[in-house]
């Protein structure tokens, strides 16, 4: 069995979450935030059998992308630090993944 742990943008939550249920994978979503953004995104858990593991990450990178949005970067606290003045676009989304084997699962 393995854990896969997978940390996406907020926007893809809702649209992953259902591709799992319809695939009848079961998830649990937390809040979860950071990144260079320091915006919120989810961590989505995701229990599965050794032979399922390619299915969700296809379901992951089918409902994951990346985007680019426009942001306007936080001004310098301290020396030496450059600041751009103007919007900027950054490359967010997509989805970091993380799979761990699983010794034991138990549901009480």
């Amino acid at each position: 069995m393995k854990l896969i742990v997978a940390v996406i943008q907020d926007k893809d939550a809702p649209r992953l979450m259902e591709s799992l249920v319809k695939a009848r994978y079961s998830a649990t979503k937390l809040a979860s935030t950071g990144g260079f953004l320091r915006e919120g995104n989810s961590t989505i858990l995701i229990g599965v059998e050794n032979g399922e593991t390619e299915n969700v990450l296809d379901i992951i990178k089918k409902t994951c992308r990346a985007r680019e949005q426009l942001v306007t970067p936080v001004t310098p606290v301290g020396p030496g630090e450059s600041y751009v003045p103007y919007p900027i676009g950054v490359t967010v989304g997509g989805a970091t993944v993380f799979i761990v084997p699983v010794d034991r699962f138990l549901k009480i």
